[in-house]
């Protein structure tokens, strides 16, 4: 494993961790949380197929954690992959990417479980009252807003880091 990370270097190796957990933990939060939207919206289906429109579009919303996440992967990838000799990354520059990536990572994880119940209680005001319906998707986008915020502290942080 040594030479593994002599080869490409240990400081390119924790840069890579840190845009794969920006991907990976980010689309596991967006996979929770439409799971969650979409097993309340399934339900309300079942009963009013009519809806299924609206109920779609409130499963969907806890997606977007998962995209944010991929769009700091490419950038911390291709800001990896860019340098003149990957193998001259060093540990503090792999670090400052890593950290770079935490905010969207984790960000996104929490957000997007967070939003896919805000999103199942929102099919429930779909169920009961439908005009009301745009008032479930105000409540969820409350929650994007955090990880707006986690995607654009990432962003930033990795726009800093000169490899």
């Amino acid at each position: 494993m040594e030479a593994l990370f002599n080869q490409i270097g240990i400081g390119f190796a924790i840069g890579l961790l840190g845009a794969g957990l920006a991907a990976v933990l980010a689309g596991i939060g967006s996979a929770k949380g439409t799971g969650i939207a979409g097993e309340a919206g399934a339900g309300l289906v079942s009963e009013d197929p009519s809806k299924f429109g609206k109920a779609m579009i409130l499963q969907v919303i806890p997606g977007t954690q998962g995209l944010y996440g991929f769009v700091i992967w490419f950038l911390a990838f291709s800001k990896l992959t860019g340098a003149a000799d990957v193998t001259a990354i060093t540990l503090q520059q792999g670090l400052q990417v890593f950290n770079a990536c935490l905010p969207i990572a984790l960000g996104g994880l929490l957000s997007a479980i967070a939003q896919g119940k805000v999103a199942a209680a929102s099919v429930n005001i779909l169920a009961k009252k439908p005009d009301d319906w745009s008032k479930g998707m105000i409540l969820c986008i409350t929650v994007e807003f955090y990880a707006i915020l986690s995607l654009l502290a990432s962003f930033m942080m990795l726009n800093a880091i000169q490899l």
